[in-house]
């Protein structure tokens, strides 16, 4: 398994809405994409774009999380940290299925089956015991980019 792009890293917050004032007014991100709902996941999320390099629209992208309710995931999160903060990092792979049989042929524990996230493609998160402690998702790589 080789390491891939930096999709984005997942911020939980406890509102989008004052999430998306910080990143515009404090760090001057000037394109926030409108939030959305993923109901089967139990959270709203918003994208963030950060500069690209060389050229590139993009950077890495910031992926705001806030839980709906019901949600005991983001909310446990939210719990032990109230103001939010880094919930975890996602990689792009080219094939999710060839990813998911090498992470757990090196015994890391793969949290479920993969599942279509908010790019709409699929993806599937590692264990933080198993990933240096950083809860790590794995995301095949969009068609097209972003």
């Amino acid at each position: 398994m080789k390491l891939g792009r930096l999709n984005h890293i997942g911020v939980a917050t406890p509102s989008i809405a004052d999430s998306i004032v910080f990143y515009r007014d404090v760090m001057g991100a000037t394109t926030i994409h409108e939030p959305f709902d993923i109901a089967d996941q139990g959270v709203k999320v918003c994208f963030v774009d950060t500069p690209g390099a060389d050229g590139a629209l993009t950077g890495t992208q910031i992926e705001l999380v806030e839980p709906l309710p019901g949600n005991t995931s983001i909310a446990g999160f939210l719990e032990k940290n109230p103001a939010g903060g880094q919930h975890h990092m996602c990689y792009e792979v080219p094939d999710i299925h060839a990813a998911k049989a090498a992470f757990e042929a090196l015994g890391k524990r793969v949290l479920g089956e993969p599942r279509i996230g908010a790019h709409g493609t699929l993806i599937f998160f590692v264990h933080p015991r198993d990933m240096g402690g950083v809860l790590t998702e794995i995301m095949e790589t969009p068609k097209g980019g972003h």
